[in-house]
């Protein structure tokens, strides 16, 4: 008997008491935006889709990126085949590093996705012994059962595609990121006639993206950003600044051209921003002309009307390069008084507060900023398709059972009821968590049971050894601090040799709080004297214990505050 079954995993132990298993598996991607990662499994094959990366909020301290768990993959490592990327997003593409260094398997990505990839590659000291292959809508792959086949899809970064899996039991569609654009700059159209003879032949299952599912209408073309930054940068007497995404090509583009028509050399900021746009002009997705490119140190060479800069930083990164622009820590750039400055994304959710401070950093300079929603500007469309664009992909694919993916839980539940008002049955869709199992058999669909899904952190060089009991640390530390109390004591005699020795760290000021910290020195004298007079010195970690519980409880009654509290024992 053969069985098709969904899951979205983290860390997974899939039952194999069935004779051949059809599974699809998301990684991450359900109520969350980023960290992508699917795969199709069927009997003893395992191909992967996406191994993307989220960043951290403010909860999460010291936290660089967050990867997703791929526990069940390494148990079934012989058997996984293949990473297929549907486009270079960060989202997408951000955990491949950590991915492949634990699973050294082909990857397979378009021409400009793979120019990406290598770059993080290199950095990871791991390009030379990945296999990289390239593949374009025409490409057709079989891993056994699996048959895999792909369709053009429009997106905010060059070379996107859709992936159609022929399996024994039917034929799934995941979508990848998507809009519809008529006219886009790029001439990367939709294959929407692609997608309909997909939807003719029958598709038993649909995994779409829901980043824009509450929104109304459908996608503005990216034309309409061209016209407004070419107005923009006609106005300008000045520099103009431009932040935007790295990834977004078709942007970049258009930075290019408006600079050309006003006669203006381009400086790249941002180290993403150099190596993108690097990459783009190696492989001919950006057309630059000659002699437009300066350096950041040749800035100040030219007239202030004669120079554009693009630079990283839209999302108020604190360490991107429009964040340091706007307090004057960009060596060889500054903005002045009158210089234009266009921010040219929409904010991701989350990063609203930051992307405020940067804007009013900007404006403390005196310069002219451009900011906003992208329908009040025109500097801005979403690359992701609003409602009307994913009510076209389900008319055209018609498929029998829908999962959401890619979103937030009210964007998975509003995407479920554009699928059933064009008519998926209600009982046909599935808005599903992380870790949980639609089966699949005989074609029909059923929402069995669950499996464990969950985040690797990195931290630093550091992969999944950060979890939750650091963080709690962190937090407690980042709170209300750290008290470290040393203690020197007799190795022969078991006792207190010397006064203690405390030591605040974010805790309190010691020269404000002399008499709090004489009380607690107090405290600790009393506390190791009752271990001496009841003869239990001899357990040392018996009595941090009993130091960390008196002295916690002795603190926080006296200022409220609960730091983190080290005993030191130093034998003498």
């Amino acid at each position: 008997m053969i069985l098709l079954s969904l899951s979205i995993i983290g860390e997974v132990r899939f039952l194999e008491t069935r004779e051949s298993v059809l599974s699809v598996y998301a990684l991450g991607g359900l109520h969350e935006v980023g960290k992508n990662m699917y795969a199709i499994e069927y009997g003893n094959d395992i191909v992967v889709i996406d191994c993307g990366n989220k960043f951290p909020d403010e909860t999460l301290l010291g936290i660089d990126l967050i990867i997703p768990d791929i526990t069940y993959l390494e148990e079934n490592k012989e058997r996984v085949k293949a990473l297929i990327v549907t486009h270079g997003h960060e989202d997408h593409i951000g955990g491949i590093p950590f991915f492949l260094k634990k699973l050294n398997i082909p990857v397979y990505a378009t021409r400009f996705t793979l120019g990406l990839i290598e770059l993080k590659l290199k950095e990871h000291k791991i390009l030379r012994e990945s296999e990289l292959v390239e593949i374009n809508a025409e490409t057709n792959l079989s891993f056994n059962a699996i048959n895999v086949s792909f369709f053009k899809v429009n997106h905010s970064i060059p070379d996107c595609l859709g992936i159609v899996f022929d399996t024994p039991e039917g034929t799934i569609v995941h979508t990848g990121d998507f809009k519809f654009d008529l006219t886009p700059v790029n001439g990367q159209h939709s294959d929407i006639h692609r997608m309909a003879e997909i939807g003719r032949k029958g598709v038993l299952l649909l995994l779409s993206e829901s980043t824009n599912a509450e929104r109304p209408g459908s996608t503005p073309s990216e034309q309409m950003v061209g016209k407004h930054m070419d107005e923009a940068f006609m106005r300008a007497n000045r520099k103009v600044f431009v932040s935007t995404f790295a990834s977004n090509i078709s942007r970049v583009q258009q930075v290019v051209e408006s600079a050309k028509k006003t006669n203006r050399k381009l400086a790249l900021l941002g180290r993403s921003m150099v190596n993108v746009v690097e990459v783009a002009m190696e492989r001919g997705y950006i057309d630059v002309p000659d002699g437009m490119l300066i350096s950041q140190n040749e800035i100040n060479d030219y007239a202030p009307e004669k120079v554009a800069v693009l630079c990283t930083g839209s999302q108020g990164e604190p360490m991107a390069a429009l964040a340091r622009l706007s307090t004057g820590n960009f060596r060889g750039a500054e903005v002045l008084p009158e210089d234009t400055v266009i921010l040219a994304a929409g904010p991701i959710p989350g990063n609203e507060k930051n992307v405020t401070r940067v804007i009013d950093h900007l404006f403390q300079l005196g310069a002219k900023v451009i900011y906003g929603s992208g329908v009040s500007t025109g500097m801005h469309v979403s690359g992701h398709g609003y409602q009307e664009d994913l009510k076209l992909m389900l008319t055209l694919m018609k498929p029998k059972y829908f999962i959401p993916i890619h979103g937030e839980y009210r964007m998975l539940f509003q995407h479920r009821a554009l699928a059933e008002a064009v008519g998926v049955e209600k009982d046909y869709t599935f808005v599903l968590n992380n870790g949980d199992v639609v089966d699949i058999q005989n074609q029909e669909a059923r929402h069995t049971r669950k499996i464990h899904a969950g985040n690797t952190y990195v931290d630093g060089v550091g992969v999944g050894d950060v979890g939750d009991v650091v963080l709690r640390d962190r937090k407690q530390l980042s709170e209300d601090g750290m008290l470290v109390i040393v203690l020197t004591m007799s190795k022969s005699e078991r006792k207190l040799l010397s006064n203690p020795d405390t030591i605040s760290r974010g805790f309190v000021y010691v020269r404000d709080s002399e008499e709090l910290l004489r009380d607690v020195d107090g405290l600790i004298k009393k506390t190791v004297k009752d271990y001496q007079a009841q003869n239990k010195t001899q357990h040392w970690g018996a009595m941090k214990q009993d130091l960390r519980k008196a002295v916690g409880e002795f603190l926080f009654q006296k200022t409220r505050r609960k730091p983190m509290i080290l005993p030191i024992i130093i034998e003498v």
